[in-house]
């Protein structure tokens, strides 16, 4: 799906650049986008419209509608694609608000970042742009503006199980709200409401009374997709509390049936999580493991990792009460991990100025978690004394097998149900390494960016966008191992597409410049894509700052192909002003330093040409990926 989406996009780029401006078109399509961005089966046609829209709008120089098409495109990548990609487009339109001093749309814009690093769990991210958005709001005097600051608040004190406090911000904003009839705003106030209203230890009867609100004017509105379903999922999760198991089931069953039907993949976690917990308060634990762990694989999959944590206990719960101890200390060790990640974000939220504001929750979410953690520690305890009762029960057992000569075969089918189950756990651990890989490497680009960005020097400055193009070639490697289905190999062709794009975007050369990659899937282990992707991005960086100047347009070509299976051919060509000695003196030569150092890492060697423009050719004796 994603590949077929990143096509798209391509396609839509190529025909873009071959038509002028034309502001009607921009109008037109700014129109399709209004009407159709909520529609879920537009939502492949919205992101590729929102990229046309994005590349139009800088074509003219309209900041307006740059805002705006930046805003479409990060909305789609929220709800239909990757989160981080929203967090970059949402930063995008802040960023434009700031500099038009929008105040209005920049509290807007602060609020949806607020939203996607709550998905993210990233509360503190969350909390410091809510209190921003505040801010803001407070010095317009714009009530619809607060009362949603009001309720995102409560929303962002139930993650720190601050749920009495959570219930005075949503009621604040509930009031305003009904006063300024702001009904959809009602919707969401009485869902966060609700949330809380669960776990604060009131008569559950008014947690259903509120969510039930929440549901009925949606029906008023005709809602039907995610905000409908969020408020339905919430009352199967009331049902499920009140021992109403049927209820809550089909609650979460009729979520998973418009998930489908509408192919909204990441939004059948929920279902598949709370599904499985149905069953396990019921003590049906083998019919519990299979939603449990699908709904795992999903929000590994999707980046979606609020509620990483609670799956991960369920099933240390299931795999201990089906005598399966080995798999429940492991997932019991992944729960307690992930628990730390979310206690830390939480704990770092507490520590934010904003948390002035409500500082009772500080002390509730600490006691909270020391208890927890000291449960933690004896439920850790508890294992590990049953694993090593186990382990010598089961080395009597083979010694008595071995004296006697007997059960071998089932001894052998034993070892190798753990071998594989072992297999498992690796490549869990190891998606999970990546991952961490690729957030780490992002973190450097980011405080290269921040860096950079106090630099007047242009020689240095350019050193540093250069050093932070080739982290973010490394990172999107570990993002392609992370997401693939192979953890030892990455389709060059597809990192090419990524990698070019997210250099013609620091560049602004979308317009100008079309990179093409002639080639066939092709795949590489880690050690070999390393060092060919920084080749690549060297010479893309070095093409797009000397071989198009004047802003004149042209062509680049990429073309990677496996000859036999220890040669690499690579080539990269593009069709402007060749070498000249400007270009030569303006470099600081450490590229092509790095690219002859590159080259010989791989035992390769290299072929420059120019004619009609700059051809640069290698030829890589490597072993083909596993």
């Amino acid at each position: 799906m994603i590949k077929l989406l990143t096509l798209l996009f391509v396609l839509s780029t190529l025909i873009i650049f071959n038509q002028n401006s034309d502001p009607t078109k921009l109008d037109s399509l700014m129109g399709w986008l209004e009407t159709h961005v909520n529609s879920l089966k537009d939502s492949t046609e919205l992101g590729v419209n929102s990229r046309k829209a994005v590349l139009l709008s800088k074509e003219s120089n309209n900041q307006k509608t740059l805002a705006l098409s930046y805003k479409y495109l990060a909305f789609y990548h929220k709800e239909y694609s990757k989160i981080d990609s929203a967090v970059y487009y949402y930063n995008k339109v802040k960023d434009i608000y700031a500099q038009q001093n929008n105040v209005q749309e920049l509290a807007s814009s602060f609020l949806d970042l607020k939203t996607v690093y709550t998905v993210k769990a990233d509360y503190n991210q969350a909390k410091i742009y809510t209190y921003k958005a505040l801010e803001l709001y407070e010095n317009l005097n714009n009530q619809k503006g607060l009362a949603q600051c009001y309720a995102h608040i409560g929303d962002l004190l139930y993650y720190e199980n601050n749920y009495d406090e959570a219930i005075k911000y949503c009621n604040q904003a509930i009031v305003i709200q009904k006063k300024i009839n702001a009904k959809k705003d009602l919707a969401l106030s009485y869902r966060f409401k609700a949330n809380s209203q669960l776990f604060s230890g009131s008569d559950l009867k008014n947690a259903l009374e509120s969510i039930n609100a929440s549901i009925d004017i949606y029906k008023e509105f005709g809602e039907t997709g995610i905000p409908m379903m969020a408020s339905i999922n919430w009352r199967g999760n009331i049902y499920k509390y009140m021992d109403r198991y049927q209820e809550a089931i089909a609650d979460y069953e009729a979520n998973f049936d418009n998930s489908m039907a509408l192919g909204l993949e990441r939004y059948l976690i929920p279902s598949l999580g709370n599904i499985g917990h149905v069953y396990v308060m019921q003590g049906k634990y083998k019919e519990a493991l299979p939603y449990n762990l699908q709904a795992i694989d999903l929000i590994k999959r999707t980046g979606r990792t609020r509620n990483l944590w609670e799956n991960y206990m369920h099933v240390a719960e299931i795999y201990e009460s089906l005598g399966e101890l080995k798999l429940a200390l492991y997932y019991h060790q992944l729960y307690a991990s992930e628990l730390e990640l979310y206690k830390d974000n939480i704990i770092l939220s507490l520590e934010t100025e904003a948390q002035a504001k409500y500082e009772v929750g500080q002390k509730n979410a600490t006691i909270l978690f020391q208890d927890e953690t000291i449960n933690q520690q004896k439920r850790t305890k508890i294992l590990y004394v049953i694993l090593t009762s186990l382990l010598a029960i089961i080395l009597f057992g083979l010694f008595y097998n071995y004296r006697k000569n007997q059960k071998r075969s089932q001894l052998l089918e034993t070892l190798n149900t753990e071998l594989d189950t072992k297999n498992q756990q690796n490549e869990l651990l190891l998606r999970e390494i990546h991952h961490r890989v690729k957030n780490n490497l992002e973190l450097v680009k980011s405080l290269i960016s921040l860096q950079s960005a106090d630099l007047e020097d242009s020689a240095t400055k350019d050193a540093m966008i250069a050093s932070q193009n080739r982290v973010q070639s490394m990172g999107i490697i570990h993002q392609k191992l992370y997401q693939g289905e192979h953890l030892g190999s990455i389709d060059m062709k597809d990192y090419f597409v990524n990698l070019s794009d997210g250099i013609l975007d620091t560049f602004n050369a979308e317009n100008k410049v079309k990179v093409e990659c002639a080639m066939e899937q092709l795949d590489l282990d880690v050690d070999t894509a390393v060092p060919i992707g920084l080749i690549v991005n060297e010479l893309l960086t070095n093409a797009l700052k000397y071989a198009f100047p004047n802003d004149s347009k042209g062509k680049i070509k990429i073309s990677l192909r496996q000859s036999n299976p220890n040669i690499l051919s690579l080539k990269v060509i593009d069709n402007g002003i060749g070498k000249t000695t400007e270009s030569q003196s303006k470099g600081t030569g450490f590229g092509s330093q790095l690219i002859k150092l590159l080259t010989q890492q791989l035992n390769g060697i290299m072929e420059e040409k120019y004619d009609n423009g700059t051809s640069v050719m290698f030829e890589f004796k490597i072993k083909s990926a596993a």
